[in-house]
């Protein structure tokens, strides 16, 4: 058995003998228990698996409910108790938005039942896959954002108020959900421990630019797109993920549909915007979208207690540090171009000429990331060899501060001392008082801004080789500039 494939059998309704000692790490047995008693199953096996950034994953296969063949479903299960005033809704809320989707004909998992009381959902499993990046065929790839597209536009033109979900409020205008939005971000904004000037920016910004749009409100799916969909043969086989889904704009969802197709690329995004224009007649307004492709930024900001300006931010206690790491920088980036294009400031960047650096440790580096490379491939649990690969990824990090580190923290402690009026002890507390004294008055915000930009450029460049693929992609194009007689996608 392997650290993640967990299996707990429960035969007529007992567990069988000292099976919390052997599964410590399984399902709790009140859940067990619960699954039991809502399927009517004899036995039931459960296996975690990867999936999900904030919640766990499990398949479970139920034998012996309502016939002697095997059902499999899949739970979704938070050990944690929700949060007030968190951005995600509770899985009981996440369950009345895809049983409500689910009677206007969207195409998501059925759910079987809620925990009444813990943080717990039992679906229908559905089958496919969910990285986009797993389609290596580029007709395939189209078919399936093609397909995406339409479930998209499907469920954009359902009348939320037929939808009748009670947990989401009244449906109101799209500007008074977005005030509802934006609140939320400034309430979770107070609750940081650390000064986040950055934030606070975009923030003020984002109410005081508010878009004029007058049009009907849509169920925002929130974080929709690629590696939030299930595919399978050509075909999109549900829609997952509706724990950050709100009313308002369309354009919301076009943001955070381009959010995640920064990610993981999802073909040619004008092309699907087209496609989502003729299905819904929402037109695509790139002012609006970028807009709240700022909004989703900020959102995303206020999902930690992080400060904006620190470099390598980790999630300590997380097995999954290293692959959290990159995301992080990632999305650091994003929201200052986000910014930049939305509030039309100066994004000059930095021009990186290669550094010899410091080759002393390198060595020891590099056997270093030969063993997690030989601990990944050999892990036959999934989730052992994504937090294996996710440890060479800080060891890449790691590499990459003691080489070259020091030379890229000289310029910034000179950028530093020129605005504080003194050298800082060190790049992290520079950083520190120059967040504290933005937000007292005594710094410009603007100037803040562009020195976080600076920041974040080296700390992305430093995170580079962790970050592999992911360093090179940003917010994908709105509009068709290529040219008419461009080879044109398989139609």
């Amino acid at each position: 058995m392997t650290a993640v494939e967990v299996t707990e059998k429960t035969s007529s309704g007992r567990k069988t003998a000292d099976a919390s000692k052997r599964t410590p790490k399984g399902l709790p047995e009140e859940l067990r228990s619960w699954i039991v008693d809502v399927t009517g199953a004899r036995d039931i096996t459960t296996r975690q698996v990867p999936g999900g950034a904030s919640r766990q994953a499990w398949f479970v296969d139920v034998r012996g409910g309502t016939g002697d063949s095997s059902v499999e479903l899949f739970l979704r299960y938070d050990p944690r108790e929700p949060k007030p005033g968190s951005a995600f809704h509770p899985l009981p809320v996440e369950a009345e938005i895809m049983s409500a989707l689910n009677r206007a004909g969207a195409c998501v998992p059925c759910v079987v039942a809620a925990h009444p009381t813990l943080q717990a959902v039992l679906l229908e499993r559905v089958g496919g896959e969910t990285w986009f990046y797993l389609i290596k065929g580029p007709d395939e790839q189209v078919a399936v954002a093609r397909d995406f597209i339409g479930k998209l536009a499907a469920i954009h033109r359902i009348d939320p108020r037929d939808l009748d979900i009670p947990s989401l409020g009244p449906v109101k205008s799209v500007s008074e959900h977005l005030d509802d939005e934006l609140a939320g971000i400034r309430t979770r904004m107070g609750r940081k421990s650390a000064p986040a000037p950055l934030l606070a920016f975009c923030v003020d910004w984002l109410e005081r630019n508010k878009p004029v749009y007058d049009g009907p409100p849509v169920l925002v799916q929130g974080d929709t797109g690629p590696g939030n969909f299930m595919y399978a043969d050509g075909e999109v086989t549900a829609v997952v993920d509706w724990e950050l889904a709100h009313l308002g704009d369309p354009m919301d969802d076009i943001a955070w549909l381009s959010l995640r197709s920064a990610q993981d690329p999802f073909t040619h995004f004008p092309d699907r915007l087209a496609e989502y224009e003729k299905l819904t007649g929402n037109t695509i307004d790139v002012q609006r979208v970028w807009y709240y492709r700022l909004l989703a930024e900020a959102k995303m900001s206020t999902f930690h207690d992080g400060a904006d300006d620190r470099r390598g931010a980790l999630v300590v206690g997380s097995p999954d540090a290293g692959n959290s790491m990159i995301y992080g920088m990632f999305h650091r980036r994003l929201q200052i171009e986000a910014l930049g294009h939305a509030a039309g400031l100066d994004m000059s960047r930095l021009d990186f000429a290669p550094e010899p650096g410091d080759d002393g440790n390198q060595h020891v580096f590099e056997v270093t990331l030969e063993v997690l490379r030989a601990a990944a491939k050999q892990a036959g649990d999934p989730l052992a060899a994504r937090w294996t690969k996710g440890a060479a990824r800080l060891v890449k990090y790691l590499k990459e501060c003691d080489r070259i580190g020091d030379d890229l923290d000289t310029d910034e402690r000179a950028e530093l001392a020129t605005l504080l009026g003194h050298e800082p002890s060190s790049i992290e507390t520079g950083r520190a008082e120059l967040a504290r004294r933005t937000i007292e008055g005594t710094i410009d915000v603007g100037v803040y801004v562009a020195q976080m930009w600076r920041s974040v450029q080296r700390d992305d460049y430093l995170m580079r080789i962790a970050s592999g693929a992911l360093y090179e992609r940003t917010w994908p194009p709105l509009t068709d500039d290529r040219q008419q007689d461009r080879d044109r996608e398989p139609q």
